[in-house]
């Protein structure tokens, strides 16, 4: 191995640890950020529209986490071609 291959490995490696450095110092300059905002789960009709859909096509979301807003919503953009016309304009009323 040439002599000036050990020093090209050493300042690719300073300079990685560098660009680590620099990242985690650019981090702490930032404020921490709030969680997303709480998702909308709609009002009582438009929860009434889809909750039949959520039962039939969402059991997995539900039985790992009822309170899991994203995954359920997920499960009905998923489902979407199968689920209720009343829970499609639901969805699409809050632009899902």
């Amino acid at each position: 191995m040439p002599a000036n291959g050990g020093t090209m490995i050493w300042k690719s490696m300073l300079s990685i640890a560098f660009v680590f450095a620099a990242a985690a110092a650019a981090a702490q300059q930032f404020p921490p950020q709030p969680p997303p905002a709480a998702m909308s789960q709609g009002n009582d009709k438009e929860r009434a529209a889809c909750h039949p859909d959520v039962t039939r096509f969402c059991q997995t979301q539900l039985q790992v986490n009822p309170n899991d807003t994203l995954g359920i919503l997920g499960c009905l953009q998923a489902n979407r071609p199968k689920i209720s016309r009343a829970c499609q304009q639901v969805l699409a009323s809050h632009g899902q």
